[in-house]
């Protein structure tokens, strides 16, 4: 049985580890965004390629998890052949999953990202100006241009990132997958490359604002062949093969989501 002074520490400790986050790591945070969102903008009138940005928006990811105390740890890096075709597909566990990602993969490529982040200063304009392609999930009609964009991007060897659960994870569950990357896949005769994220959940969970620092794992899983493929069992294989990195290797029933802990 725990004593009421061990749980009364704990308890402070979480309350000063929340307030650090609001009072110093989140405004750190919007101001990396505003200085490095400014000199992202600006780059982008001697560079039309989105190369300077890219580069902008991983030390702005590299800041973040050095404010926050986040380490992050990849593998699979091996399984990325330079120039290739390729649509990543990550899990979605954590806000936090962006910068990390960001951090942990030392190439050029560009997010397929919702509409509305198009819509915020410094953010918006970062987004739009260095190739990042918005999809307006309320317009079919506009969605489909904006595959198409991006099957462009994807065909000149610059890869596409997305995140197909369709939004962040509230229950530490990895969701069925969305359609519309898989499209991409197949529209551009690219090869998906399946991404597992583990631990984010742990440094910044949805729905609150409380950083906390901690490690993470970046797994590159090996390209899987979109020929001869639809996109609905695509989305069924990478999803399958994201699950079990996700839980050791453990393989679950179809029906069965991942038994991450809730934080």
């Amino acid at each position: 049985m725990r004593h009421s002074g061990y749980s009364t520490g704990v308890g402070l400790r979480h309350k000063l580890s929340y307030a650090r986050s609001l009072l110093i790591t989140a405004p750190l945070i919007f101001l990396y965004t505003g200085i490095m969102g400014s000199i992202s903008v600006a780059s982008s009138i001697v560079d039309a390629r989105g190369r300077i940005q890219h580069a902008c928006s991983r030390m702005w990811a590299r800041m973040i998890l050095w404010t926050c105390g986040v380490r992050v740890r990849v593998s699979g890096l091996e399984n990325i052949k330079p120039r290739n075709s390729y649509v990543f597909c990550v899990n979605h566990q954590s806000h936090m999953d962006i910068p990390i990602i960001l951090a942990a993969l030392p190439f050029q490529f560009r997010f397929a990202a919702k509409k509305q982040l198009f819509r915020y200063p410094f953010l918006g304009w970062h987004l739009r100006r260095s190739g990042h392609v918005p999809i307006d999930r309320e317009n079919p009609r506009a969605a489909v241009k904006s595959l198409r964009d991006a099957a462009h991007t994807v065909r000149q060897g610059i890869p596409v990132m997305i995140f197909p659960e369709g939004a962040t994870s509230r229950d530490g569950s990895i969701k069925p997958f969305k359609g519309g990357g898989f499209m991409l896949a197949t529209k551009s005769d690219a090869a998906i490359v399946p991404i597992t994220i583990r631990g984010s959940r742990a440094v910044l969970v949805p729905n609150t604002y409380h950083l906390r620092a901690g490690s993470v794992e970046v797994i590159v899983g090996r390209p899987v062949g979109s020929q001869g493929a639809s996109a609905s069992e695509l989305a069924q294989r990478v999803r399958e093969e994201v699950v079990t990195t996700f839980n050791h290797g453990k393989t679950l029933d179809r029906n069965s989501y991942s038994v991450s802990r809730k934080v």
